[in-house]
């Protein structure tokens, strides 16, 4: 199937998630997916409602776009960036913390390695009931497969780059519609990019470069930290 050719930087309105929708981000390690889960995220508009990043790997990128960072447990309060760093072993106290996002309502998620939440019971709340709590979430994974498949039946949105694996090329396709299939031909960092309401695809050129994701961060975030130069 010949899908368009559509570029990150030049994404209209009506292919952007809204601040009720989840976007979910998958790839193998070296494909692109953090950079464009970054960008995805510069798009968002945190000067209305908070934004908390859950960064298990302690991403360079990540780390370097002018987030607040919060203890573990905290969840902010007041529109703006915020940042946190879960250890493997705080289950417990990541759960506790979706909870409260849950009851608080009014707060995206961006998660960086989603498998790490696991069957997380707050995580699954946090996917079905999310659109009418105002939880907008951004979901990055290298393998589907060690993914809930609330991610995915709950997914407003899916950007997919290359994966190696086929158990994890067949279970997004059975999710992403019967017309849609995962295309073998994609150049390096381009992305397929999946539409559910409107059962559309498009092929994404690669995301823009660390230099110019930092700028629109701080752009976005007047009274952001100095941001790293690298």
């Amino acid at each position: 199937m010949s899908l368009p050719c559509l570029a990150h930087f030049l994404m209209p309105d009506f292919v952007r998630p809204g601040d009720d929708q989840r976007l979910v981000i998958v790839g193998r390690t070296g494909s692109g997916k953090t950079q464009a889960g970054a960008w995805q995220l510069a798009m968002r508009d945190f000067h209305a409602m908070p934004w908390l990043i859950l960064d298990y790997k302690r991403d360079a990128l990540l780390n370097s776009i002018g987030a607040q960072e919060l203890p573990l447990g905290k969840i902010p309060k007041k529109p703006g960036l915020y940042i946190t760093h879960p250890l493997p072993t705080e289950g417990e106290q990541v759960e506790d913390l979706l909870w409260k996002v849950w009851q608080n309502e009014n707060i995206g998620l961006f998660v960086d390695e989603g498998y790490m939440l696991g069957n997380s019971a707050a995580f699954r709340a946090l996917l079905t009931q999310g659109r009418s709590k105002k939880i907008p979430m951004i979901i990055l994974s290298q393998r589907p497969a060690w993914l809930t498949q609330f991610v995915f039946s709950e997914a407003d949105y899916y950007q997919v780059f290359h994966l190696n694996n086929r158990e994890d090329r067949k279970k997004l396709e059975n999710y992403m519609g019967e017309t849609f299939k995962l295309s073998a031909s994609m150049q390096d960092y381009q992305s397929q990019y999946y539409i559910v309401a409107q059962d559309r695809g498009m092929i994404l050129t690669p995301a823009p470069g660390q230099t110019r994701i930092r700028q629109t961060f701080r752009a976005k975030l007047p009274g952001a930290r100095k941001l790293n130069k690298m």
